[in-house]
C-alpha cells in the first residue's frame, strides 16, 4: 500500500524535484500540493514556471494548490520551503501528528531534530523518540543538511571512521539553481564567480560536525574536528563542486584513503531503498574529474563524485567532491530520509 504524501512549496524549484522523483515512486503517492497565497486555489499547470528538463508530470497538472494553512490527510509532508517561511508552518504540522522531511534550515540545528543522511547517520532517527517527548506531539520533524554540506559529509564519514578527522578546509563552486528560481540575476552571473552566499559557511563550518557526531543519552555530541569554509557561486546550472584538504589523527596512505571511499556502503543499500544509489561514493581516477557538467548526474543524482585524491603538503590529503545540490542536496535527500524510516516502521 502506497503512502499519501504532501508537498509544501510545490510551485518553486526543490518543490518540482520531489514532484518529479515522486513520479511513479513505489511506496509514496503525491495527494497533495501547498504553495503561497498567490498560487493557492489554481491549479499546478496555472500556478507554475516549470523549469525542469523533463516534462511536468500528467497526474499533478490539474490538482489544486492548497494553501498553507490547509488541514491535511497525509502522513508524510516534504517541505520545499524556504527558510524563515517554512518554521512556524512544519512545527504545526508536527504538532498534527504528521512526519515533515524538511530542506529548510529553521530547524537544522535543534537538538532534538535529526540533521540527516542516511548512508552518514541514520541512528539519529532515535532522537525522534526525544523531539517528540520533549514537544508533546505526535508527528515529528526531520531535516536533510544545507546541499553544500551533502557531499563532503558522505565522503567524510568513511574517512572519520577509519582515520578520525582532526580539520579541514574546504572551497565550494556551487551552482546557480541553489539560490532557486530566479535566483541570481544573470549581469552577476555570467563572467563572474561571486566569492559570498549569505549565512552559507557556518552552516557548512558546523552542519558537518553534528551529522558525524555521535548520539549519546537522546543527544549529539558533535564531532570534534575543526572546519574552515570559502563558499562562491560560480556559473553553472546545477551541482556543488567542493575542494577539500583534511588532516587525520592517525596516519595513514594514499592508497588506504582512496580504498576507504571507494569500498564505502552504508544502511540505505543493505536495505535496498528505492531512491538509494548502489555507489554512495564513486571515486575517479582521471586527473581532471569530476566535473560538474559530466558527474553530477553519477546515481541517479544521489552518488557523490570524488576525484583528485593525492597528497597535501599543508595537511593530510586532498580531494573534489561533487553532488547534484538540487536532488542529493535538497529533494532527493529529503525522499531518502523518508524511505528509511519508511523501512524501518516509523510510519
Amino acid at each position: 500500500m502506497t503512502i499519501r504524501v504532501a508537498v509544501l512549496g510545490a510551485t518553486g524549484t526543490v518543490g518540482q524535484r520531489f514532484i518529479q522523483l515522486l513520479e511513479d515512486h513505489p511506496w509514496f503517492e503525491i495527494a497533495a500540493l501547498v504553495g503561497s497565497e498567490r498560487s493557492a486555489g489554481r491549479t499546478y499547470a496555472e500556478a507554475t514556471r516549470w523549469v525542469l528538463d523533463t516534462p511536468m508530470p500528467l497526474a499533478v497538472r490539474s490538482m489544486e494548490i492548497l494553501p498553507d494553512t490547509a488541514d491535511l490527510d497525509t502522513p508524510l509532508v516534504f517541505s520545499a520551503l524556504p527558510s524563515k517561511t517554512a518554521g512556524a508552518i512544519e512545527q504545526r504540522l508536527a504538532r498534527a501528528g504528521h512526519i515533515v522531511c524538511s530542506n529548510a534550515s529553521d530547524h537544522r540545528a535543534e537538538p532534538d531534530v535529526p540533521l540527516l543522511i542516511p548512508e552518514v547517520n541514520p541512528e539519529h532517527l532515535e532522537l525522534l523518540a526525544v523531539q517528540r517527548a520533549n514537544r508533546g506531539w505526535s508527528g515529528a520533524i526531520v531535516t536533510n543538511p544545507n546541499c553544500t554540506a551533502t557531499g563532503p559529509t558522505m565522503a567524510l564519514r568513511p574517512l572519520h571512521d577509519a582515520f578520525a578527522v582532526r580539520k579541514l578546509l574546504l572551497v565550494s563552486m556551487q551552482a546557480l539553481s541553489g539560490a532557486g528560481y530566479p535566483g541570481v540575476p544573470s549581469y552577476d552571473a555570467v563572467d563572474n564567480v561571486l566569492p559570498y552566499i549569505g549565512n552559507e559557511e557556518p552552516k557548512v563550518e558546523t552542519e558537518p560536525q553534528k551529522m558525524l557526531g555521535q548520539l549519546q543519552d537522546g543527544q549529539v555530541e558533535p564531532a570534534a574536528f575543526t572546519i574552515s569554509a570559502h563558499c562562491n557561486r560560480v556559473p553553472v546550472l546545477e551541482g556543488h563542486l567542493v575542494c577539500l584538504s583534511v588532516a587525520f589523527e592517525r596516519p595513514t596512505s594514499l592508497d588506504e584513503v582512496v580504498t576507504t571511499l571507494r569500498n564505502f556502503r552504508s544502511l540505505p543499500q543493505e536495505l535496498g531503498l528505492p531512491s538509494a544509489p548502489a555507489e554512495p561514493i564513486i571515486v575517479r581516477d582521471e586527473p581532471d574529474r569530476p566535473q560538474t557538467r559530466r558527474d553530477r548526474d553519477a546515481g541517479f543524482g544521489m552518488s557523490t563524485t570524488v576525484g583528485r585524491v593525492r597528497p597535501c603538503p599543508i595537511l593530510d590529503y586532498k580531494f573534489v567532491c561533487l553532488s547534484h545540490n538540487t536532488i542529493r542536496g535538497a529533494a532527493g535527500g529529503s525522499l531518502l530520509n523518508a524511505e528509511l524510516m519508511h523501512a524501518q516502521g516509523i510510519f
